[in-house]
């Protein structure tokens, strides 16, 4: 006799893929040449203010030699600056510059206008549902 399916598994299943294919679809209205892993800088430089580019390796749970290649480029572009660390003369200091923080808002913007948009097709009730299952997925998110 075959094993009956476990239901929260089921939805599991059903919610990871759904989850992952909406998740690349966002990740895909982003701004101009930066790289997926260099917005991922970006946006924590955002949240961090400022970080040496060994912060940000561990954060991003990358190698320093990767983190310091991302953070040449993204200095190359414009889009961050590195300073002195007044505290340690051998470390820098990573800082969001104004065109790194205008990627920022203007990708956010393109992946809220998007998600706006398919959200605007629903009826009432589904928009409920999906306001609900946002605090619930926020809530799984932070456990």
């Amino acid at each position: 006799m075959p094993d009956t399916p476990n239901p929260i598994d089921e939805i599991a299943s059903q919610l990871r893929r759904s989850i992952l294919m909406t998740s690349r679809r966002l990740r895909a209205e982003r701004v101009g040449d930066v790289s997926l892993a260099q917005y991922s800088v970006l946006a924590r430089l955002l949240e961090t203010g400022t970080s040496t580019p060994s912060e940000l390796a561990t954060l991003e749970h990358v190698a320093a030699p990767s983190m310091t290649r991302t953070v040449r480029c993204l200095e190359d572009a414009g889009y961050v600056t590195r300073a002195a660390n007044p505290d340690d003369g051998r470390a820098v200091l990573v800082t969001l510059s104004e065109a790194g923080h205008e990627v920022i808002a203007e990708t956010r913007r393109r992946r809220t206008v998007w998600l706006a948009q398919r959200l605007d097709a629903l009826e009432p009730d589904e928009l409920a549902t999906l306001g609900a299952a946002a605090d619930i997925l926020r809530r799984i998110s932070t456990q």
